[in-house]
């Protein structure tokens, strides 16, 4: 029976890493489109914006419905109501050129509707897995997510040589079809889960979500403690850049960037095959320390070779620190109240890359780089060890972090709370 069960699981990892590759063909070749259009990174961050808040700021109330119907059901109507975020788009790209505005609501509609997908997804793979395949589960679904970052970029590189940004959409809703044509195979296979008809209020099923999250101590912290990583992730997605351009170009930069990726594809994978074997706490506290020690590596130089193999190994280590804390929050969640509390755990764990969103340019511009500059305050002492210069200071606010990651990293085993969950 865990057999069959891992295989649907299987099936339903293999359609939504499709369609995450979709997913990432769109992001990739419609940024790529604002950018040439507008001229302005602004109007690509607003599109990024657009992308991405509706689907973190509505996942509890996905979470909610998760909850309430069938899980499988869920996710085809997210996938398929998703798609016509993206028809409209394509429509208003075949009548003519199209306004920022149109596209940024397009993109908004399928980011609404993807918010009724993930609680749903992640509160299936408890439905259809054992407890000792949670981690080669998680492993599993960061490597389909992280191909979005890295096969994407790639393919739709290849594509848009021979071919125009609406045909790379008609390929994006095609591979939509194909998770929702997985989730009815799988469905089919499955009994459903009867669920009882409720009348009580999203509020209060929220505050349920809510409960489940919080009832046990250690749960909550390590949600934090994901927001915290997801932050300093946000932080290098932000100026990884910035820190870069300074000393190189745009094609080298784009290598440093791919192979950083790498890393965590190759991270996730080595969990897929091999799954963790308990001690979660020891996985996740040697995970955050090393991922420390990396991105301050990062910081140090000017060196591209050195930056790109600490890039690589930096991000080698999220999926062990993601798939730890995942597993030990998935075992202390009642399986009824899976959805509502990973649309919580969503939004929390999210706002991490909010918050580096917002602060990572203004810390950069207004406080790091002015102290490493020619005559800035520490460029006779800092800056001797690892330069002055444009871009110095984004590498003095990498070293401060990941010495805090590390700190971090030396302070969770000796938390009672998420000690007790590993001992549950």
């Amino acid at each position: 029976m865990n057999n069959k069960s891992f295989g649907n699981f299987m099936i339903i990892w293999m359609g939504e890493w499709i369609s995450s590759i979709g997913s990432g063909l769109t992001a990739f070749t419609l940024g790529v489109y604002v950018f040439q259009m507008t001229q302005t990174a602004s109007s690509v961050a607003l599109l990024t914006l657009c992308a991405f808040l509706p689907s973190i700021v509505l996942s509890p109330f996905g979470g909610v419905l998760a909850d309430r119907f069938d899980r499988r059901l869920m996710m085809i109507a997210g996938d398929l109501l998703s798609v016509f975020g993206l028809v409209y788009v394509l429509i208003i790209m075949l009548l003519g050129e199209p306004h920022l505005w149109q596209i940024c609501l397009g993109v908004t509609f399928s980011s609404i509707f993807v918010s009724l997908l993930e609680p749903a997804y992640k509160a299936t793979i408890t439905d259809l897995l054992t407890e000792e395949q949670f981690a080669k589960a998680s492993g599993l679904v960061q490597l389909a997510a992280s191909s979005k970052y890295l096969l994407s970029p790639i393919l739709a590189g290849i594509l848009l040589s021979f071919m125009d940004i609406k045909t790379i959409l008609l390929i994006d809703i095609s591979t939509f079809l194909v998770t929702v044509l997985a989730v009815m195979a799988v469905r089919r296979n499955l009994q459903t889960e009867h669920r009882v008809p409720t009348n009580q209020s999203f509020v209060k099923d929220l505050k349920e979500g809510w409960d489940a999250l919080i009832y046990t101590k250690g749960v909550l912290q390590l949600t934090i403690i994901l927001s915290v990583v997801t932050f300093y992730v946000g932080f290098l997605q932000t100026l990884y850049t910035p820190m870069l351009l300074p000393f190189t170009d745009t094609k080298t930069l784009g290598t440093v960037l791919s192979v950083s990726a790498i890393g965590m594809l190759l991270g996730s994978l080595i969990i897929g095959v091999f799954s963790i074997d308990r001690k979660y706490i020891k996985v996740l506290a040697l995970g955050l320390g090393f991922a420390g020690l990396f991105f301050s590596l990062v910081g140090l130089t000017t060196n591209v070779a050195f930056i790109t193999a600490a890039g690589f190994l930096f991000f080698a280590t999220l999926p062990f620190v993601n798939t730890s804390a995942d597993v030990m929050i998935r075992n202390h969640i009642p399986n009824d109240t899976q959805g509502r509390a990973w649309g919580i755990i969503g939004i929390l764990s999210q706002l991490g890359y909010v918050a580096a969103y917002a602060f990572a340019g203004i810390l950069a511009d207004q406080v790091f780089n002015p102290l490493l500059r020619e005559g800035g305050l520490l460029a006779s002492s800092v800056g001797k060890v690892i330069g002055t210069g444009e871009g110095r200071g984004i590498g003095l606010l990498f070293i401060i972090s990941g010495l805090l990651i590390i700190i971090m990293a030396f302070v969770i085993p000796r938390m009672k709370s998420i000690r007790c969950l590993e001992r549950e």
